[in-house]
């Protein structure tokens, strides 16, 4: 990848507290890492074993920001008017069947206006939670994007697996067949996960939430993530209605229900050792 120096910043942000602020900052930059930091003064005399020389005057340096959650398929959609004054629930509910139409290439494009707009803001990293695959679309769709504009990405397998038949909030037709979701969470392991350091592509295991998303679902794709050795990532308590969902339905909190399935640290059951319900039945949703 070659080595790069980046000179006269008017402040280097390191982000270390041991290091602070460096006025008339300099970066020295070897395969991708950085490998120094110091004052241009001190770094200067580097320039002549480096690809390249960058003049950051005028400029404020800092570490590229890390963005841990998005939803970058709703970029096209999120200036909706049927959808601006609800609350969670009911905004999923009015958006579920306009995402159902979505296409590859929307997909595409969607992720690629959410990553420029990313990194126009200072974000280098980011991950994406995509959980819904209709007409073709794939997790692939978004890796291609990521990589067209250069975007180190976390690419998570989401899932929906419970429909409105069954109890859930999502349509029966945006739903998966669990063992296939589980099936396709291994091969995009197997076929783009790069756990090294420095890698510009990972991908994690991310069932939706516990109202969409079997007991058994979250449970297995948990056991997993482990065997893989891979990230899991999940929506919890995300309003009252959400938390007031996980209390009816498993009789605990979104937090205890994600804990006692393995979707917590290590363990694959609660580690205070309470048992929550578990799935009640199917049934018409209620928020």
């Amino acid at each position: 990848m070659g080595s790069c120096l980046l000179l006269h910043a008017d402040v280097l942000v390191t982000m270390d507290p041991a290091t602070g602020e460096i006025p008339d900052g300099a970066v020295l930059v070897r395969d991708g890492f950085v490998v120094q930091v110091g004052t241009s003064a001190d770094l200067a005399p580097l320039a002549d074993r480096v690809d390249d020389v960058v003049d950051l005057q005028g400029c404020v340096a800092m570490p590229g920001l890390i963005n841990t959650h998005h939803h970058m398929y709703q970029t096209l959609t999120r200036a909706l008017p049927a959808a601006q004054d609800a609350e969670l629930f009911g905004w999923l509910q009015a958006l579920y069947p306009v995402w159902g139409r979505m296409t590859p290439d929307m997909l595409r494009t969607a992720t690629q206006v959410a990553m420029a707009e990313l990194m126009l803001s200072g974000c280098t990293t980011s991950s994406d939670h995509l959980y819904l695959f209709p007409n073709g679309c794939r997790l692939e769709d978004t890796i291609q994007a990521a990589a067209l504009l250069g975007m180190r990405f976390t690419a998570t397998r989401g899932a929906m697996s419970v429909g409105r038949s069954q109890g859930g909030l999502p349509p029966d037709d945006l739903v998966e067949d669990e063992a296939a979701i589980l099936r396709d969470m291994q091969r995009l392991v197997e076929d783009f996960h790069d756990p090294r350091p420095g890698s510009m592509v990972q991908v994690a295991l991310a069932p939706c939430s516990p109202f969409s998303v079997s007991q058994d679902l979250m449970r297995e794709s948990a056991r997993l993530a482990r065997s893989l050795g891979v990230r899991l990532h999940t929506h919890l308590a995300e309003n009252g209605n959400d938390v007031a969902y996980s209390r009816e339905r498993f009789g605990c909190t979104p937090a205890e229900y994600a804990e006692s399935l393995g979707q917590v640290g290590r363990q694959e059951t609660s580690a205070s050792g309470r048992a929550c319900r578990g799935w009640q039945g199917s049934g018409a949703f209620r928020a």
